[in-house]
């Protein structure tokens, strides 16, 4: 790895652009010495599976296989896999890297929607901000792992009255509650029995410590500080390694890229060893698998929309992270491997999170139901109330956490990447010779705007992010990504595209992805779409609901960034020239700027020749309308 001196540093961040045009992001092996590529196979793919591997892979999927028949859940999940997410990752994928263009410039394929590729880019930098507090969650955590005993284990001097390692449990003689009847008298009937509800000491923690939880989105309070020191270093973690882009996001992603993979192998093994886990494996996938529940509509829609955020479909870093590539590369082959890999890790972690469920289950003598939780409730709660019984509980705690750490960095990578690609592509004069600048500011900015998610009130906001800004909104981007290339731009001419980088392929072979691109995932997007919506429920924490203003916020944020699309396509219909029908089918064919990066790569589609005679063409027309609105004049 390259080392640099204080001087050659200032040079990367404060180059003048006036000493040369080469991108100091940019090596000299590189096929595109404008833009830059990937040093190698690898680290593409290393990103693009870090990036499509995220929490969601660890904390939603287990969940939602245990509430749709466990084993059973993994039918849909693979059609749907097939028939939606290999589809549209392939598209996205092959998008990007025909033209090596961030997800707005990509658009120029179809000028009217490229309010779409703006839209991505408020998604991603909605989701990095509060993705940067969760990663902090995680090193708060992670830190306070590195105690001889961790500090939720039991109820200490924070927790309240209602704080229980166990449940309480009365019996009510003649009106009178007895307390622990059942340890003192066996002889109390079951309909007497009172258990009243606590909480454990990992939820207290979870509320009363890390967080400091108000009592709602109307109470702010002050900022919690160990959260936003955390905060303040996961930012500085992502500015560093992305300071020369993705030649050094590259490198650092061998490390964060793997290092999840053999702690879940780690706590699997460690899991599946300890006393009641095969009752948790058996909840998660095995003999206690409903198949009944695949005649539930509900199932099918959690698997499709499952399959839609694993991948990071409809975000733009997919698209980004094509780009870097040469133009020859088989992303064909790249889209099957960081799919089914993502799907696989699902999987695997289901397993090693529902071994160690299990245990946790076995020593509270109750159903492994009642302990399983969704997200924050599983991964901050459950899971490490569950390691803190574990001999040794520091040891694995800490790998825990630090595995949620890589799996967040990774994510957060790819989405400064977008944010910053987008920038440099749309100002290149600006910001290619900046581009280390550009990044440390991106991530300052995060910083300050993810302040207000490390108040007392701040995981009531990354709720409301997350429901309004993470969810559906990324169907409505799909759909009209999907709707733009294959009916708009051209299928046929999508797929002709994908052969200048491929090679020649057979009718037969193109004859799956004509009917996933043309029919088959744009219907089952619009159906989970319409379902979305017609069942949206309001988002609530812990049992809280949210302030009418806050939904209010909530829907304003989601319409923002859709608002993007109508706004952009208006624009630029009026800047187009002739009547109606000439606007719109101006802004719906290719700009003159689309094709691909290097001339190299045009061919005679692309061709200088073909594009100057197109050029030609549109100038006279151009003329023949200035004449004809002279003489109306």
């Amino acid at each position: 790895m390259r080392k640099y001196s204080w001087n050659s540093f200032k040079d990367l961040i404060f180059r003048n652009p006036a000493e040369g045009d080469k991108d100091p992001h940019v090596d000299n092996g590189d096929e595109n010495t404008e833009r830059g590529n990937w040093a190698s196979k690898k680290e593409y793919i290393l990103s693009t599976i870090g990036y499509a591997v995220g929490l969601g892979n660890i904390w939603r999927f287990p969940y939602l296989a245990y509430k749709n028949g466990g084993g059973a859940f993994l039918i849909p999940y693979f059609v749907m896999l097939v028939l939606t997410g290999i589809p549209l990752f392939f598209l996205e994928s092959a998008f990007g890297q025909f033209c090596s263009q961030g997800p707005i410039n990509v658009w120029r394929a179809v000028p009217i929607l490229q309010g779409v590729g703006i839209s991505m880019i408020l998604v991603t930098l909605i989701v990095s901000v509060y993705y940067n507090v969760i990663i902090c969650y995680s090193l708060y955590y992670m830190f306070a792992s590195f105690q001889s005993t961790l500090p939720w284990s039991s109820c200490l001097s924070w927790s309240d009255s209602n704080c229980s390692n166990t449940p309480i449990v009365h019996c009510n003689v003649s009106g009178v509650l007895v307390a622990n009847w059942t340890q003192e008298n066996s002889t109390c009937p079951a309909s007497n029995i009172i258990t009243v509800p606590v909480q454990s000491p990992s939820e207290q923690y979870w509320d009363r410590v890390a967080l400091q939880r108000s009592s709602g989105l109307d109470e702010t309070g002050p900022v919690v500080w160990h959260l936003a020191l955390c905060l303040l270093l996961s930012s500085l973690i992502v500015a560093a390694a992305l300071i020369r882009g993705i030649k050094s996001s590259g490198k650092v992603v061998y490390f964060t890229a793997t290092f999840p993979y053999v702690v879940i192998l780690i706590l699997l093994i460690r899991g599946v060893t300890l006393e009641g886990a095969r009752d948790g494996i058996e909840f998660y996938i095995g003999s206690q698998s409903n198949l009944t529940k695949l005649t539930e509509s509900q199932v099918w829609k959690d698997a499709a929309t499952q399959t839609f955020y694993s991948l990071s479909i409809g975000w733009g870093g997919v698209m980004t992270l094509a780009s870097y590539n040469n133009f020859h590369n088989n992303v064909f082959k790249d889209a099957f491997v960081v799919t089914l890999t993502n799907a696989g890790t699902s999987v695997l972690a289901g397993f090693s999170i529902f071994s160690i469920l299990g245990h946790m289950a076995h020593i509270y003598k109750i159903p492994v139901g009642e302990v399983v939780k969704e997200g924050f409730g599983l991964a901050f709660i459950a899971y490490p109330d569950a390691l803190s019984k574990l001999p040794v509980s520091p040891l694995w705690s800490t790998l825990f956490f630090f595995m949620l750490l890589t799996v967040g960095l990774d994510s957060q990578f790819a989405g400064i990447e977008v944010i910053s690609t987008c920038l440099i592509d749309a100002f290149p004069k600006i910001f290619k010779p900046k581009r280390a600048l550009l990044t440390m500011s991106t991530c300052a900015i995060l910083y300050l705007l993810g302040l207000p998610c490390v108040t007392r009130a701040g995981i009531y906001w990354v709720t409301l992010m997350d429901q309004f800004a993470g969810s559906w909104v990324l169907l409505f981007l799909a759909l009209f990504e999907i709707l733009g290339v294959c009916y708009i731009y051209g299928g046929n001419r999508f797929i002709k595209d994908i052969e200048m980088m491929l090679g020649k392929k057979s009718f037969a072979f193109w004859l799956w992805w004509r009917a996933c691109w043309f029919f088959i995932s744009p219907c089952i997007i619009v159906v989970i779409l319409i379902w979305s919506l017609i069942t949206f429920t309001p988002p609530t924490y812990g049992g809280v609901q949210f302030p009418y203003w806050g939904m209010v916020l909530g829907w304003c944020m989601a319409i923002f960034i859709l608002l993007w699309i109508p706004v952009i396509a208006v624009y630029k219909l009026m800047r187009a020239v002739g009547g109606p029908w000439k606007r719109l089918k101006t802004t719906c064919s290719p700009t003159e700027e689309w094709h691909p990066y290097l001339d190299a790569h045009r061919g005679q589609r692309y061709s200088e020749e073909r594009c100057r005679s197109r050029r030609n063409r549109k100038n006279k027309a151009e003329v023949n309308v200035n004449v004809i609105s002279s003489s109306w004049l």
